[in-house]
């Protein structure tokens, strides 16, 4: 799921809960609105104005195709040339509906994968996160020919679904999400591959905007303008947001610049790609109840001009 839908309070179909209940944002209504909100994040080495990217397509060169379609072991199906135009090669395809494994280009997305579809055990188990597969997964980026220092060598995916995936960064800073990056699964004892994806738009730099500061970012948090994230695959999100409510004091402990696909607070209509590639801020605090405290996860704009639409400046 792309961040900034999920930021947009797509939230409330993921975490319905029994008939008639609050809403999410009748939840997080009742957050931090009385208790003081303290700022002890260390942020004076952040850059004080920020970058917001357009994204554009990408013409894969000869070579990251030809290296891909190895790696995928499709040279029986040929080499498609580079082209601005979606190619998609598929194993079988003699009657009826085409069948997995697949390998596709979608210039316009800056995207290249593979997958073996069905033909891929279900079990999680035999997927492999250890740091050999962190190192074949760093290899078989180097083969795709393309600037290794684009992305974060880290496996943020730990045991989840992707195996391994590295984040892509610009100017130093990572994207949140899978948006864009590389995800490779490899499985069993002799380490076949399951799928791999590079997400890698090429991005043009479109406008720089001032950094919001703390006491923006605190107003953002008041107006229930940020969003509180939840912990994984949590299932008791409603009964936290109630816990939440009672907090008599939150204090922001650290932030982190992260950047994401979309507009703050905004969700793409008809399945339109999201245009624009911009930053925002995870926001790390500790939700004091008097006799015992939690740590919380927000997000939040980290643009002046971010703060101000969503406070309707």
């Amino acid at each position: 799921m792309k961040a900034f839908a999920l930021l947009a309070a797509i939230l409330v179909p993921a975490y319905s809960a029994p008939a008639n209940p609050p809403t999410v944002e009748e939840l997080w209504s009742h957050l931090f609105t009385n208790g003081p909100i303290v700022w002890q994040a260390p942020s004076k080495n952040l850059p004080k104005s920020l970058w917001i990217y357009k994204k554009m397509p990408r013409v894969f060169s000869t070579t990251t195709i030809s290296n891909a379609i190895s790696l995928a072991s499709f040279q029986d199906k040929g080499f498609p040339k580079p082209s601005r135009y979606r190619t998609t090669l598929w194993a079988n395809h003699i009657d009826g509906e085409p069948m997995p494994p697949n390998f596709s280009i979608w210039p316009e997305q800056g995207q290249i994968s593979f997958s073996l579809g069905d033909r891929a055990p279900e079990s999680q188990e035999e997927i492999w996160t250890n740091q050999d597969a962190v190192e074949r997964a760093w290899n078989c980026l180097s083969q795709l020919g393309v600037d290794r220092t684009q992305f974060v060598k880290t496996n943020i995916a730990g045991s989840g679904a992707w195996g391994i995936f590295f984040p892509r960064q610009i100017d130093g800073i990572q994207f949140y999400d899978e948006s864009e990056g590389f995800s490779f699964q490899q499985f069993g004892k002799e380490g076949k591959i399951r799928c791999f994806c590079l997400a890698l738009p090429n991005l043009e730099r479109d406008k720089q905007a001032q950094r919001a500061n703390p006491q923006q970012i605190i107003a953002c948090i008041r107006a229930h303008k940020a969003i509180v994230m939840p912990n994984g695959d949590e299932e008791n999100y409603f009964d936290r947001l109630k816990t939440l409510a009672s907090t008599k004091k939150l204090t922001i402990t650290k932030i982190t610049l992260c950047y994401g696909e979309g507009v703050f607070g905004k969700v793409p209509t008809n399945d339109v790609p999201c245009k624009f590639v911009t930053p925002f801020a995870e926001l790390e605090a500790v939700a004091d109840f008097g006799n015992s405290n939690a740590i919380v996860r927000l997000f939040s704009p980290i643009l002046s001009s971010e703060v101000n639409r969503l406070l309707g400046k």
